[in-house]
């Protein structure tokens, strides 16, 4: 912590994400009269909630994952402890050109620890998983000495084509909605390469980081991800009661229009209203924290990282007992070149969460899926779901996957509610090169006294990785 006259400042925070609410916490927490501003009305960013059919659900992240206490760390100390629970243990499924398969154990990215493992040579065949296992053998400089490299030349080098197309590209494009060969390994997977040159393979990195996360053993594929009990926006409830309780300035519908440096800090112009603070806190997405920025930091000009895919989430509650069977675990990753199917996942809520499940009552059933995902193809690189379908495109298309996926007729008649929920740009975009980008535009801001930026962005996409980045970033600033 600063000197008492720097605890003294008052803080300002521009966005009321994760980030933006975690920092506001800390901040406050070091004695700082803190203000937040949100351009919205909605707290939490990619954590909200909806109701649909009268149950009120995730509207974006349902999950956090385990491989680190971040955010188990976060809930315990909002009184939420008691209220983490993990997914049912049904595993997950990866829908190929030439069907279903059950999802390996793997541990990260979809890359699998044990090639020679049952599960993952029914999606390799033989052959696939003799070239997986190539890896053990080659130098632990290949995919390891590059200076960047994306998730894909890594995947292809070590393990072959078919490890990239049937296990990983379905995993990346489920949780980043990219192309794995987009994506900076370093950023998505950080530490897997050092693992490489530790351990000797790609293989033992993956079961080297699985065996580690806090001394579990592997698990089911999509076990390594806990939630919270109601919904993972109930986190975001007790951190703005917490917040409220210390007395932060919570206010939405203020969108920061302007920054400039002061003599003692920095002015922020927010409509008609100025906000002086000495610590300000930017937990924007990249292209506007750095759009916002380079007036007072004219040297962040030209730094704006890419935008990150547009995503659309369609949300079912269906009438239909045929789905108590969980036809497909907690549910089902798309691999991109599987013909005849537009959604990227879905997810068979109730059969993940029990206490959704309750909620919903015996034969009703959520399902989630999402479309949406860059894959360098055209001007924006998006294929799939275009971001101007309608919201009734997308509930034709959604009805159509969930017959394919599952295997059950899902039709009109048994809906009893939906809705769609469109995250433009807000997953954060990792391409190759982007933790570079990240590092120099960070040590732009760190010159500046009293400036951090927080984010999916400069953090990593993930819950996790939010959470961590961001007490690290404020402890910083704090010293």
């Amino acid at each position: 912590m600063g000197s008492s006259m720097t605890a003294a400042q008052p803080a300002l925070v521009l966005g009321g994400g994760i980030a933006g609410l975690v920092a506001a916490r800390e901040l406050a927490a070091a004695g700082h009269a803190v203000t937040v501003l949100e351009a919205t009305a909605e707290w939490g960013g990619c954590v909200g909630s909806h109701v649909v059919a009268g149950l009120t659900l995730d509207s974006g992240a349902e999950s956090f994952a385990t491989r680190s206490t971040a955010v188990a760390d976060l809930a315990a100390e909002l009184g939420l402890a008691g209220s983490i629970v993990a997914p049912r243990p049904g595993g997950a499924w990866v829908q190929l050109p030439e069907g279903p398969r059950e999802l390996p154990k793997t541990g990260v990215l979809g890359i699998p620890a044990n090639p020679w493992d049952p599960e993952v040579r029914r999606s390799l065949g033989l052959l696939g998983s003799f070239r997986a296992s190539w890896d053990k053998y080659l130098p632990a400089r290949i995919g390891a000495s590059a200076e960047v490299t994306s998730v894909a030349a890594l995947v292809r080098a070590r393990m072959g084509r078919r490890v990239l197309e049937r296990l990983v590209a379905p995993v990346v494009g489920g949780v980043h909605s990219a192309d794995p060969g987009l994506l900076d390994v370093d950023m998505v997977a950080p530490g897997l390469r050092a693992g490489i040159r530790e351990h000797g393979s790609l293989a033992a990195a993956v079961a080297a980081e699985r065996s580690g996360a806090g001394g579990r053993s592997v698990a089911k594929a999509g076990s390594a991800v806990a939630g919270l009990e109601n919904g993972m926006h109930t986190l975001v409830a007790a951190l703005l009661q917490h917040l409220r309780e210390r007395g932060v300035t919570l206010l939405t519908g203020s969108a920061a229009r302007a920054v400039k440096r002061t003599s003692d800090g920095w002015r922020v112009t927010a409509g008609d209203t100025t906000y002086d603070a000495g610590l300000l806190v930017v937990a924007l997405p990249g292209p506007a924290a750095v759009g916002l920025l380079q007036d007072a930091v004219p040297a962040l000009a030209g730094r704006s990282p890419e935008k990150g895919p547009d995503v659309r989430l369609v949300t079912l509650v269906v009438d239909l007992p045929e789905l108590d069977r969980r036809p497909r675990g907690t549910g089902v990753l798309v691999a991109p070149q599987t013909p005849g199917i537009q959604a990227k996942a879905l997810t068979h809520a109730t059969a993940k969460w029990d206490w959704l499940a309750a909620a919903a009552g015996p034969g009703t059933h959520v399902l989630r899926l999402s479309y949406g995902r860059l894959d360098g193809a055209g001007p924006g690189g998006e294929t799939a779901a275009s971001a101007t379908e309608t919201d009734a495109d997308l509930l034709a298309a959604a009805l159509r996957d969930a017959c394919t996926l599952l295997e059950v007729p899902v039709q009109e008649q048994d809906i009893v509610g939906w809705d769609v929920v469109r995250w433009q740009g807000a997953l954060p975009f990792a391409a190759v090169g982007h933790k570079a980008r990240v590092a120099g535009v960070r040590k732009l801001c760190a010159a500046e006294a009293g400036l951090a930026l927080v984010g999916g962005w400069v953090a990593g996409n993930g819950l996790a990785a939010v959470v961590t980045d961001t007490r690290k970033e404020i402890r910083s600033l704090l010293t």
